[in-house]
């Protein structure tokens, strides 16, 4: 198994440059085909129709506003890309809002590359749901950039959390062409007794299938008295790592989808690249 194809995120999000720069540097690194898609959102006209009749014209300026930014995004991105000798690559604007854009785009990549939302951004909120939507909807594993600091390489030192559910197994298994590739893997289980001997014949299991997957991993349980995002974190900055591979979790809430504890903070508190699957 390896990617034939990845997906970034296009818009005009200041942190798009450094989001297109790890994509870039992951396809050329996995000789992979890159596809930017560059949604434009769309327009929301008011439901009476006097209202919308007065605000037609206002709504075509806006959508043309939308569409020429989309088009800025997707030649900006074509541009990088011919200047880093990337041999394969597309740029796609997609008339659609993102969060639907990116789930469906995604049905025919292997991996989708996305950003963080920035606390400080003045779109914090819509990208932090664009965000969420996509670690739970999408069918492929979601790769995202912390909006802080800068990643030059992602997944040379890497930290899987375990805990032998569906969604962990996932996400290890849509890590394999960067597992493959790194220096140093970790794997650890956090549990209430480290010395659970059931937990560790679980370890040894998947420490042999990694093993026959290519992959040479640590294995480790241990207890922790605190948050497990804080853990994870905590654990990742002892051993330098850069990335995270975890299992994303999620629990239906009436129409809605909700984030289990574990993946909201560690979408809030991030300080390295996570890969996440659900």
């Amino acid at each position: 198994m390896t990617y034939r194809s990845i997906l970034v995120l296009l818009d005009q999000d200041i942190h798009c440059a450094a989001r297109t720069a790890c994509a870039v540097q992951l396809a050329k690194a996995l000789e992979c085909h890159l596809v930017g898609v560059a949604p434009t959102s769309l327009v929301d006209l008011p439901a009476s129709p006097e209202a919308a009749a007065s605000l037609i014209e206002l709504a075509a300026r806006v959508w043309d506003t939308l569409r020429e930014q989309a088009d800025q995004a997707a030649k900006l991105f074509s541009e990088t890309c011919r200047t880093a000798g990337l041999s394969s690559f597309e740029a796609v604007v997609d008339e659609a809002d993102k969060a639907p854009s990116l789930v469906r785009h995604a049905h025919c990549s292997d991996l989708t590359v996305l950003s963080q939302a920035d606390p400080s951004a003045s779109g914090f909120r819509a990208t932090k749901e664009v965000v969420e939507q996509l670690v739970l909807h999408s069918a492929r594993p979601t790769l995202i950039l912390p909006y802080a600091g800068r990643f030059e390489r992602v997944g040379s030192q890497v930290l899987v959390a375990w805990d032998d559910s569906r969604e962990a197994a996932r996400a290890v298994a849509d890590a394999l062409p960067l597992l493959r590739r790194a220096t140093r893997v970790q794997v650890i289980s956090w549990n209430e007794a480290a010395d659970d001997a059931t937990l560790r014949a679980r370890l040894d299991a998947l420490r042999r299938w990694l093993m026959w997957q290519g992959v040479v991993a640590e294995v480790q349980a241990d207890t922790t008295p605190i948050d497990i995002a804080d853990t994870m974190l905590s654990r990742a900055s002892d051993m330098n790592a850069d990335l995270i591979v975890m299992g994303a979790y999620g629990h239906a809430r009436w129409a809605e989808w909700a984030l289990g504890g574990a993946t909201r903070g560690m979408l809030e508190s991030m300080t390295v690249p996570v890969l996440m699957s659900h």
